[in-house]
This record gives C-alpha cells, structure tokens and sequence, in this order.
C-alpha cells in the first residue's frame, strides 16, 4: 500500500510538472503571437504611410497638370493634400493601435498560462501529499484503529 501510494504521489507531482510545462510553452508562444501583431503593425503602418505619400504625390501631379499652383498657402491644393496627410497618418496610427491591441489580448493569456501552469504544478504537489497522507492516515488506523 505504502508503495503503491509513494508512485501515485510520484505521478501526481509528475503530471503537474508536465501540466506547467505545457503551459509555460503555451505562454511562450502567446508572447511570439504579441511580438509578431506589433512587428505587423509596424509594417502595415509603414505600408499606409507610403500609399499615403503616393496619393499625395497623384495630387499634386494632377493638380499641377491642371495649372494649379500646389504650393500656393491660400489655394485649396494645400488643404486638399494636407487632408490626405492627416487621413493617412490617422489610418497608420490606427493599425498600430489596433496591433497594440492584439499584442496585449496575446500578453494576458501568456499571463494566464503561465498562472494555470502555477496552479497545475501545484495541484499537483498538493495532490501527492494528500494521497501519501491518505495513505499513512489509512494504515495507521489498520495497525492501531479503533476496535470494538
């Protein structure tokens, strides 16, 4: 019984080990997953930010084709090219907030992993003393329990 109760013990211990580990890993990897959403912000943001410089760029193209002096402060070419900036940069800062986003939702469950696996190892350790407890608990009442 004694034996059969220190291997179960064992387990026990084992098997919350190898729950944190498990865990641990999947918490790795959520942080991989936060690292990769705000290296993909970085770049769509980038992205926006030329597409930006290239629809200003038409702009100005065309408006010059057209006689239009774009660099004149009171024209309505300045305006038009300052609204395409603005409306750019606020669709970069956009993505790269939403990137943050997603990064942190990936942080909280590499969080959350890492506490499960706590608690798992725990569990078990927990578990194996309370079977060895059990176990001591079950013969001692065999040899000096209560009679009669």
């Amino acid at each position: 019984t004694l034996l059969g109760s220190g291997f179960s013990a064992f387990a026990q211990t084992r098997a919350g080990s190898a729950q944190r580990k498990l865990y641990d890993y999947n918490a790795q990897v959520a942080e991989f997953q936060a690292t990769d959403a705000l290296e993909r912000g970085d770049v769509q943001a980038t992205r926006r930010r030329r597409l930006t410089s290239q629809v200003i760029g038409s702009q100005r193209a065309g408006l010059a084709a057209q006689n239009v002096d774009i660099n004149d402060p009171s024209s309505s070419a300045v305006d038009v090219q300052a609204d395409a900036a603005y409306l750019g940069e606020l669709d970069a800062m956009t993505i790269r907030n939403n990137a943050a986003r997603e990064a942190w939702g990936y942080r909280v469950q590499a969080q959350d992993y890492r506490t499960r696996g706590q608690l798992a190892e725990r569990t078990g350790l927990l578990g194996a003393g309370g079977t060895l407890l059990t176990s001591a608990s079950s013969l001692l009442l065999a040899k000096y329990g209560m009679k009669g």
